[in-house]
């Protein structure tokens, strides 16, 4: 194309509203050229407000861009994170399975139930852990499990009971009848109520004793005396 070409399409791209920087990708010349050619053909006040709205919708395209790749590289690390920890620590052996859950029912499970051994939590990863480490590691047969919930007035039970024994796998016939907390969420500031808290339980004293006692024999072994 002529440079004569040249000009009158830069004219025309300019009058239909381009920018220069769009021009100029189109007909790689430089941007003194393009300023000398385009002197007499301003934008109309109508082109500017148009050229105004595209870039911001273009700027905004290009933030929305990055903030995307920003994320999906983010999750590709933590991908591979998650499979490197996966290979290093999830082949458990029975005995590093059972102090992971006795650390587990340290911080979350109940300590003043006699006879009772229970964990309660919102969360549905800690759960399917405290049901794997009851059922092999403290060898409790599955069918021996109770579930209770803790819900909120103006919570659907059923809902909650299909939520749990889906996530779970329990049977309903192992649900004990809920706890009814006579209020609603109304005004709670976290999101760890949307299926109410569920409490696992076992009724065995014998194994709720070695539970406890594991658990200050982990509390008297470290000696902090000289630290």
């Amino acid at each position: 194309m002529s440079r004569n070409k040249d000009r009158q399409r830069a004219i025309v791209l300019r009058q239909s509203g381009k920018t220069y920087g769009e021009i100029r990708a189109e007909l790689n010349v430089s941007k003194g050229t393009l300023s000398g050619w385009l002197q007499d053909y301003p934008l109309t006040e109508n082109q500017l407000v148009l050229l105004k709205t595209s870039v911001d919708k273009r700027r905004y395209l290009a933030r929305e861009k990055t903030s995307i790749t920003k994320q999906v590289n983010r999750q590709n690390k933590l991908d591979i994170i998650y499979l490197q920890q996966q290979k290093e620590y999830l082949t458990l052996s029975k005995r590093e399975l059972f102090l992971a859950g006795l650390f587990l029912y340290w911080g979350e499970g109940g300590k003043t139930e006699k006879g009772m051994l229970s964990i309660s939590n919102t969360d549905p990863g800690v759960l399917k852990f405290s049901l794997y480490w009851i059922i092999k590691s403290l060898d409790v047969p599955k069918d021996k499990i109770q579930v209770r919930l803790h819900l909120y007035d103006d919570m659907i039970i059923e809902e909650a009971v299909d939520y749990w024994s889906k996530m779970l796998n329990i049977e309903k016939k192992q649900f004990a009848k809920p706890y009814i907390k006579k209020s609603t969420r109304e005004g709670l500031s976290y999101k760890g109520y949307g299926h109410g808290t569920c409490m696992l339980r076992v009724y065995d004293t014998r194994l709720k004793e070695r539970i406890l006692m594991s658990i200050k024999a982990m509390a008297d072994y470290p000696d902090i005396s000289d630290l």
